[in-house]
């Protein structure tokens, strides 16, 4: 990123109440300094988690509240992915390769997992093709009016 940027970093484990405080250090940090962008550097953090994210969307917020933007640099595959599925790849470096993430079966079918398409229903709760519904067992009688 260019010279003008402030560098901002993390260590190995953020958690929510890290959070204001870690707020609070960039808004320190942005006070009086020129510039429009802060790299917000993620390397130290190896097994990231959805604290992690609300961590950059809140510095997020605080560098925009100083009239910067902030970018993570740094981020590993596991928060890359994180980050892809919760709709935040605007946060992260153009640079860096932003793993799409798979579904599900994509992800067993990989792993050498066969699907299933077996009905766990119970039988007595399918519906028919013609719309009866089989909630019930044929043998009860109607309730009486």
């Amino acid at each position: 990123m260019g010279d003008s940027a402030v560098r901002f970093a993390v260590g190995v484990v953020v958690t929510r109440a890290d959070i204001p405080v870690l707020c609070a250090r960039l808004a320190d940090l942005l006070r009086g300094r020129a510039g429009e962008l802060v790299e917000f550097d993620v390397s130290g953090i190896h097994e990231p988690d959805v604290v992690v994210v609300e961590a950059v969307a809140r510095l997020r917020l605080t560098a925009r509240r100083h009239g910067r933007r902030l970018v993570v640099v740094g981020a590993g595959p596991d928060l890359l992915l994180l980050f892809a599925l919760l709709g935040l790849t605007d946060l992260v470096t153009p640079d860096a390769a932003v793993p799409s993430p798979i579904s599900a079966g994509q992800r067993d079918a990989a792993d050498g997992v066969k699907p299933t398409t077996t009905d766990l229903r119970p039988s007595d709760t399918r519906h028919s093709d013609t719309g009866i519904d089989r909630t019930r067992p044929p043998y009860d009688p109607p309730t009486p009016k």
